[in-house]
């Protein structure tokens, strides 16, 4: 992905489906900070395998790992054993002029 920010700049993109509805509704804008990592239970924007995801990123006690659509008719990934990296975390939604901080 090109881009014109640094890497300490936060970014927007807008959310196309309805994968991470109700949370997140299409077309919804949000609000991505860089970052290499994350905690259970943060939105992120991750790459695995080549491939880009807004999911939420869930780790259990047991050390499972994988993105979870807030939808639930979409399956979860699972990120033990395969290549994947933190993009960023979502620290804001904007749904016509209602904003949502996450951070």
């Amino acid at each position: 992905m090109e881009t014109d920010c640094s890497l300490s700049e936060p970014y927007a993109m807008q959310v196309l489906g309805v994968d991470m509805e109700p949370e997140f509704p299409d077309r919804c804008i949000v609000i991505i900070a860089h970052a290499n990592s994350c905690v259970d239970g943060n939105y992120v924007f991750a790459e695995v395998e080549g491939v880009r995801w807004f999911r939420q990123y869930k780790e259990d006690s047991s050390g499972r790992k994988w993105l979870a659509a807030v939808n639930p008719i979409f399956p979860d990934i699972e990120l033990n054993s395969i290549d994947y990296r933190i993009l960023g975390v979502i620290i804001q939604r904007n749904i016509r002029r209602k904003i949502k901080h996450y951070t």
